[in-house]
């Protein structure tokens, strides 16, 4: 099968695409004929070398071992079944929840040995991949497109929004509200939980779009007095914020939350480390959680309300999966709006 490798840290260049044979399913596994895969930050970052300490980047302590399929928005048609595995799933069309982890129903993210496809197992820069069959579920829309960008951005952003118990009527900030998991934060806000959301993007280009995902009002992290302007279109401080961001936006954050407010992050594009004074939460009382995607459970949701038409698929572009390279470099533009998708020749 075809497929594209990273083969150690660093730029695009250690992307390499190779023909290698297709893998065989396992007891409990089933063979998956990839039709999408969507790009996130996580297999970026992974090839950077920004999740962990000097040469050692990953999900786990241990770093990648190379080299390494990436991709983890994964859907697809199931093609082979491994020993064990209940008939009805052959030909299923799938999508993939993203990691394995023997931790306890509705805590799976928080185990020690949670370990993600595309990372520590081979992902869906390729032809074909192998997935335990209970960690694949029916696809929401009727499209291998659409339903590829909703599974790592989308798990992502509906923990975030659970973590702050949003509640119907409250103002939540969203960050990047652009990008794959922003744009989902926006529509599991305002359209699962009845939120009133500002967006903050970079260029206004995109304002109707992201109010037609749900945005009350859209703000660009250009002005100069973008804290004031949000302040004052709310009436006073906000309930909430779910950043993707980081230091760039994180004084601002921090500023906009009312007394008791709430802030949670998922992801550092504009930068990994920030100065804190911590008087600003304890006089605030402000409440800070850290995110990263799931549960199953969340995870079923999610595709519930996928299926219902609450949350939309939201699509800058397509790429096929040999330009892999072209793929990553453009996901890293600014400017752009929604998800990048690999299509493999099959």
């Amino acid at each position: 099968m075809k497929a594209v490798q990273v083969v150690g840290y660093g730029d695009v260049d250690q992307l390499q695409g190779v023909d290698i044979p297709k893998p065989s399913p396992k007891a409990g596994e089933v063979l998956i004929k990839v039709r999408a895969c969507a790009i996130n930050n996580t297999e970026i970052w992974m090839r950077e070398g920004a999740y962990g300490a000097r040469e050692k980047s990953g999900w786990r302590p241990e770093g990648v071992q190379f080299p390494r399929i990436p991709g983890s928005d994964i859907t697809g048609e199931v093609v082979e079944l491994g020993y064990g595995v209940d008939q009805g799933m052959m030909g299923r069309h799938v999508v993939l929840f993203p990691f394995t982890s023997s931790g306890p129903e509705r805590k799976e993210h928080l185990s020690d040995d949670m370990s993600f496809i595309g990372s520590e197992y081979d992902g869906g820069y390729a032809e074909y991949v192998s997935w335990p069959a209970d960690l694949c579920f029916d696809m929401p829309i009727d499209d291998f497109v659409e339903s590829a960008v909703f599974s790592v951005s989308g798990l992502t952003a509906w923990h975030m929004n659970e973590q702050l118990h949003i509640r119907s009527g409250e103002t939540i900030v969203v960050t990047g509200a652009s990008g794959g998991v922003g744009s989902l934060n926006i529509q599991i806000a305002a359209n699962v939980f009845g939120a009133n959301v500002f967006a903050i993007v970079g260029d206004l280009k995109n304002e109707q779009e992201l109010k037609a995902l749900g945005a009350t009002e859209v703000f660009s992290y250009r002005s100069e007095t973008l804290a004031d302007d949000i302040i004052a279109a709310n009436g006073g401080p906000v309930d909430a914020v779910l950043d993707v961001v980081g230091d760039a936006l994180f004084d601002v954050s921090l500023n906009i939350l009312k007394k008791g407010g709430k802030f949670c992050i998922s992801g550092s594009a504009g930068g990994q480390t920030t100065h804190l004074d911590f008087r600003t939460l304890y006089l605030k009382h402000i409440a800070m959680y850290g995110s990263v995607l799931g549960t199953r459970y969340e995870f079923a949701e999610m595709l519930r309300s996928i299926a219902e038409g609450k949350l939309k698929p939201v699509i800058d572009r397509t790429f096929p999966l040999e330009e892999a390279r072209e793929a990553q470099a453009y996901f890293k533009q600014s400017g752009k709006f929604g998800k990048i998708v690999l299509i493999p020749n099959t």
